[in-house]
């Protein structure tokens, strides 16, 4: 038997009711899951290998993006704190070497007050074969930044070459995965040794917490020269936006470094993405471009201002010696004004005013 008309109306009304909402429904869910896949559609081969992309970063940097490091999302619980934070560093073959920096860097970690557990959460992220291999002889958690097989990073003069220039980009694409798995990070670079606990002094308002190299204005934390050595940010949408933002920054300074175009977008990320950011101190968060004499406050100290790996390192070793002398002094030793203070960094401080 046939439909009337006004019979098949009313079932093409009811068809229609409920075709719509889950024609619309669909929609949404595609729509997310397309921003979804924008936001990964960058790809990487392997264990980091990029795949070399058709043309330059979209002014957007959301047409290229970040998506896998294979085998991170199972490294990260195994490093992670009770807090999901991990704590970040590079090194290379030349910065592996036994008594270059990765060395003084971990045994700062022994060496500081109430810093020790904080080594069973660092991840070394080694940019080439010779650093790997180092790393894994040393310390629990390595990871294996694969990058172009013609790019040596294996130099002790890597800083500011056209080399360090493209490793410090990648690194941003690696932390910018590490928010997207929901993790915290603390990076620090391999130049930077640790004497107390640094979250004590990172403000848990901020989603992006960094050194500077110059600390002079309090009330307004962006009007003073961030230094992304070291850096915090947490995993939120807006941390995450962030650091695409930073990245597609890149097309419109194509020369610069991260840090330089960072601190030519810092005002951009606070009014266009609603990044809270704050400068850090160097009264706690000290360097040879800013030097802080006073033992009493410090919590981290970066060879930043500094020319030169062996400078670097000889510099550094002066100063964990001088904390060594410090830690051995008695609380009332101390308080009387014993040992508290140390002297300028002697052959880094000749190159200040030349940042890394």
């Amino acid at each position: 038997m046939g439909f009337g008309c006004k019979e098949g109306s009313h079932l093409a009304s009811f068809l229609l009711g409920a075709v719509l909402p889950t024609a619309l429904l669909f929609f949404l869910v595609s729509d997310r899951l397309g921003q979804g896949l924008s936001s990964i559609s960058m790809t990487w081969a392997g264990n980091g290998t990029q795949q070399q992309p058709a043309g330059p970063l979209a002014q957007e940097g959301r047409d290229r993006e970040v998506v896998g490091f294979a085998g991170l999302a199972e490294l990260l619980p195994r490093v992670a704190m009770e807090d999901r934070t991990v704590i970040l560093t590079l090194a290379n073959e030349a910065w592996a070497q036994p008594g270059s920096l990765l060395d003084i860097y971990r045994e700062s970690f022994r060496n500081g007050e109430d810093t020790a557990h904080f080594l069973d959460h660092v991840l070394v992220v080694a940019v080439d074969a010779g650093g790997f291999d180092r790393c894994k002889a040393v310390h629990p958690h390595c990871y294996h930044l694969e990058v172009n097989k013609s790019t040596n990073l294996s130099s002790a003069s890597m800083f500011r070459t056209k080399e360090f220039v493209e490793l410090v980009w990648l690194k941003l694409s690696f932390q910018q995965r590490i928010l997207e798995l929901g993790y915290n990070f603390l990076f620090m670079d391999a130049d930077i040794i640790m004497f107390r606990n640094p979250f004590r002094h990172i403000s848990v308002y901020a989603d992006m917490s960094l050194s500077t190299d110059y600390y002079r204005d309090t009330f307004a934390p962006l009007n003073n020269e961030l230094n992304t050595g070291l850096y915090y940010m947490k995993s939120t949408n807006r941390s995450i936006e962030m650091i695409r933002y930073w990245r597609a920054a890149r097309e419109r300074f194509p020369d610069g470094s991260e840090q330089d175009v960072f601190n030519k977008i810092k005002h951009e990320l606070v009014s266009k993405v609603q990044g809270r950011i704050e400068g850090l101190d160097t009264a706690y968060f000290s360097g040879f471009c800013e030097f802080h004499d006073d033992l009493n406050r410090v919590c981290t100290m970066h060879a930043n201002c500094c020319i030169g790996l062996a400078n670097k390192v000889l510099d550094l070793k002066d100063k964990a010696a001088d904390w060594r002398n410090y830690t051995a002094l008695t609380t009332e030793e101390r308080r009387k004004g014993g040992f508290n203070k140390w002297t300028p960094p002697a052959r880094c401080w000749k190159t200040i005013g030349w940042n890394v």
